[in-house]
């Protein structure tokens, strides 16, 4: 565990490091936000390129949709993270660029359930972050502003048209 009040690795734990996702990187630098699904539908288990499709959808308002995504990038990375020999805690750090894909998403995560009033999730998941780096989340807000990320109020996702609930057919 982390300490969030001294950021001193209590445990003396490792610093869980992940691998440079090369061939995600150049795809993520040459793809339009539009098309960024066909990065995740390319590299499913990077959670960079989750974390990615759950910001384009949050920027577009579709927050039941940046939680999905946002929840696969989560999975991925602690999948990424245990390879890397993660044993459930221990720092992961920001400052190392590969994490930030798993980082990423855990904050994408936690932005959508503050939305969608899943407010047990965002306490934990601030946990989390806070252990996993106590700068992340600062940094992360730090670049979203940087980036000139809009702000989405809570509750402006509208429930999909009630077709989309329909099921067609002879019964």
């Amino acid at each position: 565990m982390v300490s969030s009040v001294t950021g001193e690795n209590l445990l003396d734990q490792p610093a869980t490091l992940l691998p440079v996702e090369a061939e995600v990187l150049a795809l993520l630098d040459r793809t339009p936000t539009a098309d960024i699904a066909a990065v995740a539908w390319a590299h499913p288990t990077s959670s960079l390129a989750w974390a990615e499709l759950a910001d384009a959808a949050h920027a577009a308002g579709h927050v039941l949709e940046s939680y999905a995504f946002a929840r696969v990038g989560y999975h991925r990375g602690l999948d990424a993270l245990r390879r890397a020999g993660w044993k459930g805690h221990g720092p992961i750090p920001w400052s190392h660029e590969p994490n930030r894909g798993v980082l990423r998403a855990l904050f994408a995560l936690r932005l959508a359930a503050a939305e969608i009033g899943e407010n047990d999730e965002v306490t934990r998941l601030t946990a989390f972050l806070m252990d996993a780096d106590p700068t992340a989340i600062e940094s992360i807000d730090a670049a979203l502003a940087a980036a000139g990320a809009p702000d989405v109020n809570p509750g402006s996702d509208p429930a999909p048209p009630t077709e989309a609930f329909v099921i067609r057919g002879e019964n």
